[in-house]
């Protein structure tokens, strides 16, 4: 069995680290001019949660049923879950390893907290409340974390004015997880090794709009306009140390789960609905709320919305939702018509969008857990979607929920880099097809389910 690394760099941009930047990422460079490299294709949504662990198991959002960073709990109008390492039902990569007989190393990747036990070493992810709770397996092994570099961070928040204090924290988080991962991959015998790292995520949403010029918010000469490269060629270095630790026979894989933009505004979603008469309140709020401290009148209601990179519609359906109008009879007629008004969505100075509106069922055979009715992506993903409500327009320049310069986009990037192969080229890639090519690799076989096909080479 082929020892495999991979290393999760969370929203890595392929026109960044193929282009722009390429020849100042030494390390990512050389991988990619002697492996295989390319564009990867991310699921739907490209989000964090569900996007890695689509990479991991090989199937898509509907059969794992995760849809996002949050879920409805039982069709209630206000309750939610979170997802969890107990979330995922569906086999990943490192349980086939470890039914041969390997070792894992896994180290932030979404979702395992809370840790479960594996055969190896485990730091679980960014859904990990706080470092207050457990946060490895086996639990001892925080204990040697702690040694090493006192506080472990699990993430940091981004959505604040303080632009220095997130750049610090940033880069304080990364420099420690850089320095576990090097003491793991040096101290712990291992077969499949696999991290993320989060930071490159934070930085991008953060510093975004001082970096690209395209950004609406964009001033030429400001303080953090390198920001966003120098913390790539930080990561570069880091790999580079990587690489070095590693022998000749490991296989590399560089990877991110969906890639970057910028962002253009939010449109609000709910007080669309709210003007065109989908949604009704008891009372009009007097400032600016969540859409869970606003007074809805829900028995008048048809349908609401979660805001986020994408919308989340939800109709009230009689016999589901507790108040529900919607007669089941209605529904598909109901679906189509919200979904023909949503599509005629223009922009703030009437521009048209290239807007998307899905019916779940029409991106996955089957929805498992408790799927939207509809999923709406604004203008190609360049409008966030603002769940709020007491906004005095549709349109907003930000995000609503604190700082945001970002949106995700649908491309990440893959690099395989296998030393033994003389294969070099350039190709593109799914999300689904990363299971599929390291199990074939590691000479394990590929299970039926699985969606996408091994790469060739």
């Amino acid at each position: 069995m082929r020892k495999i690394l991979i290393i999760g760099l969370d929203a890595a941009v392929p026109d960044l680290v193929f282009n722009e930047f390429r020849d100042e990422l030494i390390n990512l460079t050389y991988l990619a001019e002697n492996g295989i490299y390319g564009r990867l294709t991310s699921c739907h949504p490209p989000i964090t949660i569900p996007a890695w662990v689509v990479m991991v198991t090989g199937v898509n959002p509907g059969r794992l049923g995760l849809y996002g960073f949050r879920h409805r709990k039982s069709f209630s109008y206000t309750e939610i879950t979170l997802p969890t390492s107990l979330s995922v039902k569906e086999k990943r990569i490192w349980d086939y390893v470890t039914d041969k007989g390997g070792k894992v190393c896994l180290v932030g990747v979404p979702p395992t907290y809370p840790p479960q036990p594996i055969n190896g070493w485990l730091i679980s992810c960014l859904m990990t409340p706080d470092t207050k709770r457990q946060y490895t397996f086996p639990p001892e092994f925080r204990n040697e974390i702690e040694s090493l570099v006192g506080e472990y961070i699990i993430d940091v928040g981004f959505r604040k004015e303080n632009r220095r204090k997130i750049l610090e924290e940033i880069f304080t988080m990364t420099e420690r997880r850089f320095k576990i991962i090097k003491y793991m991959l040096k101290s712990k015998k291992w077969d499949f090794f696999t991290f993320v790292e989060i930071g490159l995520d934070r930085v991008q949403h953060a510093f975004w709009k001082y970096f690209d010029k395209n950004h609406h918010l964009y001033e030429a000469g400001n303080t953090f306009e390198y920001i966003i490269k120098d913390y790539y060629k930080y990561l570069d270095k880091e790999i580079g140390e990587i690489l070095s630790l590693i022998d000749s026979d490991t296989v590399v894989l560089v990877v991110s789960d969906h890639g970057a933009k910028r962002m253009k505004g939010a449109f609000c979603i709910n007080e669309w609905l709210k003007s065109e008469g989908y949604l009704k309140l008891i009372e009009e709020p007097k400032n600016v709320v969540d859409l869970e401290n606003t007074k809805v009148d829900w028995s008048n209601t048809i349908a609401w919305a979660w805001g986020g990179y994408y919308a989340r519609i939800f109709l009230n359906v009689k016999g589901r939702e507790r108040n529900g109008i919607v007669d089941p009879k209605d529904y598909e007629w109901v679906r189509e018509q919200l979904r023909s008004e949503l599509l005629k969505i223009r922009g703030p100075n009437d521009e048209k969008w290239n807007t998307k509106v899905y019916f779940p069922e029409e991106l996955y055979p089957i929805c498992n857990g408790d799927p939207p009715d509809l999923m709406v992506y604004f203008d190609d993903l360049y409008w966030r979607a603002a769940g709020t409500l007491g906004q005095k327009n549709y349109y907003l320049p930000e995000n609503d929920t604190g700082p945001d310069d970002a949106v995700h986009d649908y491309d990440g990037i893959f690099i395989l880099s296998d030393l033994q192969s003389t294969i070099h080229k350039k190709t593109d890639i799914t999300i689904y097809d990363v299971a599929p090519t390291l199990l074939e690799i590691m000479s394990i076989r590929v299970p039926d389910y699985m969606e996408g096909k091994p790469l060739e080479g």
